[in-house]
């Protein structure tokens, strides 16, 4: 008997649930490349490049223990173009008698596996995906007697269930979240420590040649690629943060420099959401460096909060919400993005360069996602789903089941508050104090109204007038209101029309 077992691109573990549920001997696993997924958006090459190239060399690990691969490349000649396609194609070649499949990560590709049994006659066993901490049935049961689906809660609950940084039933430290220990601005002096760099091997430089041309159109640089693309090497990298930049990760999280794409970043997310490393093991892991001392409580609870809190929490809000959740949009933001969001080139600084580095490298932490690159979408009204879909396509670790939430609801607003109890808006101000970014533009962060004054400050004050039907409520921007309505009619004038005339020549910032 034959049975075939499909593994997907961000599903590259060796102790996947599928594969977990049959025997090798009996077992074809299938593994494809397909122009489908490489196009429904213009992925950033350095994504593709990892991908395929994580793809393949995995591939070479399930071989190398024992299992039978059936490998499609994109380049084959025969390939169907889409996963369905390629079963065909599987099923009439290895004739199995049934499917078994891990569970998919998106509504899009979920809907495919779902179709397989009655398109072609088999039995499709589609299997929970055992790598998430919490299951679709325990975020559905904590979510379904709540009003407001606060993230905190739903940490505290993860925090219960794993026992991690838990004693004797009390948050380690006395408190369940460190974030406002957490918000240091850095200094370029500082001692910066450095993620591995994984020179492209044999097989990354074909993929890379092979990216280069068949997909020059999609943005992004390929010069410098040196990611990981094996669990091996991924694991040299995790062990490396632990050591080197998990100890100051906690102070310096929310911090920006100039010229420091990195700084105490994991860059850890891209390979665990493509499988190649394992969350909890990596909680686990930050949880013994601060019990041996090697590293702050508000560090390894900063961390352990971005995987077991955000990353959990928005998988259980996308399953939750439905594929509509997408053409979700609260304040109806109708603009497109300028084309310098693919090119980085604005007189901006904070945007040139968290645009900029995104471009070079696939990669920006979350607060250059945060509050430079979505605060000023944001502010300028920019189309919500147009802004996910840049996401999606532009970040190496950009899956829609966690990006769709982060970008969507909780950067643009977009559903109202589900996600949180106000939009993530700020003036110049806020990045000023951050980072060192406003020191070197052409704009002058203090100043609010003129020719060289920082564009975010009067976006900011015009976002909340204009929409403040919606927004006047909010108990948490009662401070700001209050501000704003202590201007007198004139000066509100003058920085709706400073917000006004940097829309209309927006294309030229």
């Amino acid at each position: 008997m034959t049975v075939l077992v499909p593994v997907l691109g961000d599903q590259l573990s060796l102790d996947l649930s599928s594969l977990a549920a049959v025997s090798q001997r009996e077992a074809v696993v299938l593994m494809m490349e397909v122009s489908e997924e490489t196009t429904y958006v213009r992925h950033h090459k350095q994504k593709l490049v990892y991908i395929l190239s994580a793809m393949r060399h995995h591939a070479r690990a399930l071989i190398e223990a024992g299992w039978q691969v059936d490998y499609v490349r994109l380049d084959a000649p025969d390939n169907g173009g889409s996963f369905t396609g390629e079963i065909a194609r599987a099923i009439e070649h290895h004739n199995p008698e049934r499917i078994v499949v891990t569970e998919a990560g998106e509504w899009r590709v979920a809907a495919m596996l779902e179709s397989w049994e009655t398109l072609f006659g088999l039995p499709v066993t589609i299997c929970a995906d055992s790598r998430f901490i919490c299951s679709h049935r325990e975020f559905d049961t904590w979510a379904s007697d709540r009003r407001e689906l606060t993230m905190e809660f739903f940490y505290r609950e993860m925090r219960k269930k794993t026992g991690l940084l838990m004693q004797d039933g009390k948050p380690a430290g006395g408190r369940w979240n460190f974030d406002k220990d957490n918000r240091k601005p850095a200094k370029p002096d500082l001692w910066m420590p450095r993620p591995l760099s994984f020179p492209p091997d044999a097989i990354t430089q074909e993929i890379i040649a092979h990216v280069e041309t068949r997909f020059a159109d999609h943005p992004g640089a390929l010069e410098g690629f040196d990611y990981a693309v094996t669990a091996a090497d991924a694991e040299r990298q995790a062990a490396n943060f632990f050591a080197h930049a998990l100890p100051q990760f906690g102070d310096y999280e929310d911090a920006m420099l100039t010229g420091e794409r990195f700084l105490w970043h994991s860059i850890l997310s891209p390979y665990i959401n493509a499988g190649l490393l394992d969350p909890l093991d990596l909680c686990q892991r930050a949880e013994a460096e601060f019990e041996a001392g090697r590293a702050p409580l508000n560090s390894v609870e900063g961390y352990i909060r971005q995987i077991l809190g955000w990353r959990e929490y928005m998988r259980g809000i996308y399953w939750r919400e439905g594929p509509d959740y997408v053409d979700r949009n609260f304040f109806n933001h109708q603009r497109s993005l300028p084309d310098w969001f693919w090119t980085g080139d604005t007189q901006m600084n904070c945007l040139h360069q968290a645009i900029g580095q995104t471009l070079v490298t696939a990669h920006a932490h979350h607060i250059q996602r945060l509050m430079v690159i979505g605060n000023f979408a944001l502010l300028i009204g920019a189309d919500p789903k147009q802004v996910h879909q840049w996401y999606l396509e532009i970040y190496l670790d950009a899956y829609e089941w966690v990006e769709l939430p982060n970008t969507l609801g909780m950067s643009q607003f977009g559903d109202g508050g589900l996600l949180g109890s106000k939009p993530y808006i700020s003036s110049g101000a806020y990045i000023n104090r951050m980072s060192d970014y406003c020191r070197g533009c052409r704009y002058t962060v203090t100043e609010r109204i003129g020719e060289d004054a920082c564009p975010f400050n009067a976006l900011y004050w015009d976002f909340l007038a204009r929409h403040r039907d919606k927004l006047g409520d909010n108990h948490r921007l009662a401070m700001p209101y209050r501000t704003w309505d202590r201007q007198t009619a004139e000066d509100q004038k003058a920085t709706r029309r400073q917000a006004k005339t940097f829309l209309d020549g927006l294309a030229r910032r």
